[in-house]
């Protein structure tokens, strides 16, 4: 046992740091420039959890982590609706989450758009028929993109995103 122990002291156990992805980083430099062109400063995103299994905040949440680390471009997350360009809603709709989900979305200055991320946010998925749940993001504000996915990847979040600062 003790053996091992000491064993496991002169080997390293971490990880190599991964290769920096060009693609990303590449996307993501073009989404902040767009976002600049468009709205004269950078992209700030507001998180909004509509009722979701939370998968799609995994992803979402994994912008920020030191693999893709989006704040290096001028991308950022925002805790207050009121500094936000952009909304990202996840999941479907609940009874409970309607209220809140229409005032996150009054209280965001124009111009302000709106994601739906993820196949329940699109359309409810597989909590449609629920008695709980309203339905898709749309069904209570206007939706300017939806990104499906069940979850879609941090990259198809950033691609989502260009798409919608291009349009």
């Amino acid at each position: 046992m003790l053996k091992t122990l000491l064993q496991g002291l002169r080997t390293p156990l971490t990880e190599r740091r991964p290769e920096p992805d060009t693609t990303l980083a590449a996307l993501a430099t073009t989404l902040d420039q767009a976002a600049r062109r468009k709205l004269g400063h950078s992209l700030a995103i507001r998180e909004v959890d509509a009722g979701s299994c939370n998968g799609c905040e995994l992803e979402i949440h994994a912008l920020n982590n030191a693999f893709y680390d989006l704040e290096r471009y001028g991308l950022r997350f925002v805790a207050s609706p009121r500094h936000a360009d952009v909304l990202i809603v996840t999941g479907p709709v609940t009874k409970n989450m309607r209220e809140a989900l229409e005032r996150t979305w009054r209280a965001t200055p124009d111009p302000k758009w709106v994601v739906a991320v993820g196949d329940c946010a699109a359309d409810g998925h597989v909590f449609a028929d629920s008695y709980a749940v309203l339905g898709g993001v749309a069904a209570v504000v206007p939706v300017d993109l939806v990104i499906r996915g069940c979850p879609p990847t941090p990259t198809q979040l950033l691609s989502g995103l260009l798409t919608l600062m291009a349009s």
